[in-house]
C-alpha cells in the first residue's frame, strides 16, 4: 500500500549549512545529525502539578473530608478514659470537642445514623461527591468499624484487678491514640488538600470507593 506521504510533493528548500549555527552539526560517518527531539503533549506538566498538588482539590471537599474523621473519633472516645485521667494535658486539647461530644452522646442511635448517612449518602454517590470526599469518609467508617473488635474483647473480658486491667488499659489507651492520630493526620492533609492513607483502613477504603 502507497505511503500517504507519497502523495505529497516535496521541493528542496534553499538552505545551506551556512544558515544554523555550526553547533547543532553532529558529523558522523560523513551525515550531519539533528539532536533528538522530544515531545510532550500539550499543558503536560500543568496537569500533572494540578493533579499532585493540593490545587485540584476545592475548599467545600476539604471541609467535607476533614469533617468525617470526627465521626470516629467521637464514637471511640470512650477509650481514651484512661488516658484522660492519668494526663490533664488531653483534657485541655479536647476541650474544644467537649460540646460535639455531648452532642453525639446524646442519643444512642446516633453513632449508627451518621454511619448510613455518610455511607449511602457520600460514599455511594459518586454523582454528587468528589473521589477525594467518598475516600476520606470511607477510611473514617472502616475506622470505626475497626472498633467493634476492643468493645467485643472489653465485654468478654471486664477484670477488675491484676494483670488483666493493665491489659485492658494499655488497649484501650493504644486504641485512644491511634484515633486521636488519625484525626488529628486525616483532617489536617485533607485541608491542606492531600490525600491521607490510613494504616490497616486505606486499602480496605480503596477497594469501596469506586
Amino acid at each position: 500500500m502507497a505511503s500517504p506521504l507519497s502523495s505529497l510533493s516535496l521541493r528542496p528548500l534553499p538552505l545551506s549549512p551556512g544558515s544554523f549555527p555550526p553547533q547543532i552539526f553532529h558529523r558522523r560517518r560523513g551525515h550531519a545529525a539533528a539532536p533528538p527531539l522530544r515531545l510532550s503533549p500539550p499543558g503536560g506538566a500543568a496537569l500533572q502539578a494540578k493533579k499532585d498538588g493540593g490545587d485540584a482539590v476545592g475548599p467545600p471537599d476539604r471541609l467535607i473530608a476533614a469533617a468525617c474523621y470526627l465521626y470516629p473519633f467521637l464514637d471511640g472516645i470512650q477509650y481514651g478514659k484512661y488516658v484522660i485521667t492519668q494526663f490533664p494535658a488531653f483534657q485541655v486539647l479536647l476541650q474544644p470537642l467537649v460540646p460535639a461530644i455531648r452532642l453525639f452522646r446524646g442519643f444512642p442511635l446516633n453513632g449508627l445514623l451518621i454511619f448510613f448517612t455518610l455511607y449511602f449518602a457520600v460514599v455511594r454517590n459518586p454523582g454528587s461527591f468528589s473521589r477525594f470526599v467518598r475516600f476520606n469518609t470511607m477510611q473514617a467508617i472502616v475506622l470505626d468499624v475497626l472498633l467493634i473488635f476492643p468493645d467485643l474483647l472489653e465485654r468478654s473480658f471486664s477484670p477488675r484487678e491484676g494483670v488483666g486491667l493493665d491489659l485492658v488499659m494499655s488497649l484501650d489507651s493504644t486504641v485512644f491514640l491511634f484515633l486521636l492520630v488519625s484525626l488529628l493526620y486525616g483532617s489536617s492533609s485533607c485541608l491542606l488538600g492531600q490525600l491521607p492513607r490510613l494504616p490497616i483502613v486505606a486499602e480496605a477504603a480503596e477497594r469501596q470507593v469506586m
